[in-house]
């Protein structure tokens, strides 16, 4: 089974389908590990992951690398971001097919102005419903995985006002999406709203610290969304736990005082498969 086809099988069984967010191999694999049916790879926590911001400041190749690295970490199905598309319907074209020969289930494509901003950030600009649209039918055009889930996000909440946003996703429905995604929105007041009034499946983004309120996935289960993704969490949890190491080898020489916070060696390799990768080695030896 493809993919993208098991991303679809999991949302139609009902029951949001969480999907963390990672930004490299290793977090992807501990994501699978948990026990948790997909990889959401955050374009955001990509970005940070090099030392920069997420401002669209990556190119598609950067980012189509990374995700290659992660689909081939894992096997159950990564959910990609596409940010802008990284350009107009032509490169949006160029963008699908390289994200299909990275092997993601699918992606979001979001109707930001270049450059794009994180989606919880100020000061975000949207381009005209009808670019968006076309955007849309570009990927339909391009993709040759029949499967592959497209989710349409837009920005539109902080910028345009509720109405406006709701009509945005009726047409981008229209327009071919599989999934809508209406970013960051404020309260449990508009999340329910949301999903009464766009009878689709639906993606929410749900992370500690964002302008969007925390809700269960079972309530948000209850109230139509198919897939729910927590982009930072894993990564500032890492950062956390880096910066108190550092802390402790700066104060006392070693981390010693920290180690049983910390992953074991033998359970570091575990995760990376070292064992299974030493064995396949040996069968080829000469």
């Amino acid at each position: 089974m493809t993919a993208s086809k098991r991303l679809r099988q999991l949302m139609a069984e009902g029951g949001p389908v969480v999907a963390p967010g990672g930004y490299d191999g290793i977090s992807a694999r501990m994501i699978k590990r948990a026990g948790f049916p997909a990889v959401y790879a955050s374009g955001g926590a990509i970005a940070r992951s090099t030392g920069i911001p997420d401002l669209g400041l990556m190119s598609m190749a950067e980012i189509t690398d990374r995700l290659a690295t992660m689909v081939d970490a894992v096997d159950i199905p990564v959910i990609a971001d596409a940010d802008t598309g990284y350009g107009n319907a032509l490169n949006v074209q160029h963008m699908v097919r390289a994200f299909e020969r990275a092997g993601v289930a699918g992606f979001h494509l979001e109707d930001q102005q270049f450059p794009k901003r994180c989606g919880h950030y100020d000061d975000k600009s949207i381009v005209p419903t009808r670019e968006m649209e076309q955007k849309i039918k570009a990927v339909k055009d391009a993709a040759t995985d029949e499967e592959l889930v497209l989710i349409a996000r837009t920005d539109g909440l902080a910028v345009e006002g509720f109405d406006a946003t709701i009509d945005r996703a009726h047409a981008y429905m229209a327009a071919g999406a599989d999934v809508i995604f209406v970013e960051a929105p404020t309260s449990v007041e508009q999340i329910e709203r949301i999903a009464e009034m766009l009878p689709y499946p639906k993606l929410i983004n749900m992370f500690a610290g964002g302008k969007t309120p925390l809700m269960p996935a079972e309530r948000l289960g209850e109230l139509g969304y198919s897939l729910v993704i927590i982009p930072s969490d894993l990564q500032r949890a890492a950062l956390y736990a880096m910066e108190r190491t550092l802390t402790a080898i700066r104060t006392d020489g070693s981390s010693a005082s920290f180690q049983d916070s910390m992953i074991s060696f033998s359970d570091r390799e575990e995760i990376i498969g070292t064992k299974d990768w030493l064995a396949r080695d040996k069968a080829y030896a000469v």
